[in-house]
């Protein structure tokens, strides 16, 4: 069989379909979650929150806790950022795209530690051995969850910290057999970069009106 057939088929050989089924749903979801971001579309949330439930459990079953503790907080910041962008004033939306202020990049970085220590603290928990792969989930956890906060507040700076992130998980998961994961998220990437150009063209052209 195909060389690239082989890699995303052969680590599904041994699994049972149920688990399959699970991934292959969190994959869709979790494809149309991002293209719903990039048109700033509310949709965004809802289906997000099934791709990360799902991965969740995918990622306990397989003992990938630095991994299901970034998809429970993607979970809980679901919640968060679907309330934020639902609010309406004098029939406006009341969070609207901009970029990081100061006190806005201290907080994320504040979130980027707490969830590495969260995150080795729940490794720690488990007794899990920890290596070099173990390591990399603690800080995509921290860049993930810190994209996260930022896309709930409409800053464009949440894509910076998702193409960054993305580009170190493609090939960790590769590494892991996780074919799909690892497909699922290189288009991540490249949905990213379309989503910057996007967030920051409407970001020019509402501060180019202002501006008149």
């Amino acid at each position: 069989m195909n060389p690239i057939f082989d890699f995303f088929l052969d680590p599904y050989k041994n699994r049972e379909v149920y688990l399959i089924g699970l991934e292959a749903i969190a994959f869709f979801f979790g494809i149309a979650s991002v293209v719903y971001a990039k048109r700033e579309n509310i949709l965004v949330y809802p289906t997000g929150l099934v791709a990360t439930v799902i991965t969740v459990y995918l990622f306990y079953i397989d003992s990938l806790f630095g991994d299901m503790m970034m998809n429970f907080y993607y979970s809980i910041m679901s919640i968060y950022g679907w309330w934020n962008w639902a609010r309406i004033s004098q029939n406006k939306k009341v969070v609207q795209i901009s970029r990081t202020n100061l006190r806005e990049k201290q907080v994320g970085f504040v979130l980027f530690l707490l969830t590495m220590m969260i995150t080795y603290g729940v490794y720690r928990l488990y007794g899990t051995a920890l290596n070099y792969t173990n390591y990399i989930d603690i800080l995509t956890s921290g860049i993930f969850f810190t994209a996260m906060w930022y896309m709930a507040n409409k800053k464009l700076e949440n894509w910076t910290l998702w193409i960054l992130a993305d580009l170190v998980t493609v090939p960790l998961y590769a590494y892991r057999g996780w074919g799909m994961l690892s497909l699922q998220y290189l288009i991540f990437t490249v949905l990213a970069i379309q989503g910057y150009f996007a967030w920051k063209k409407d970001l020019d052209n509402t501060l180019q009106r202002s501006s008149r």
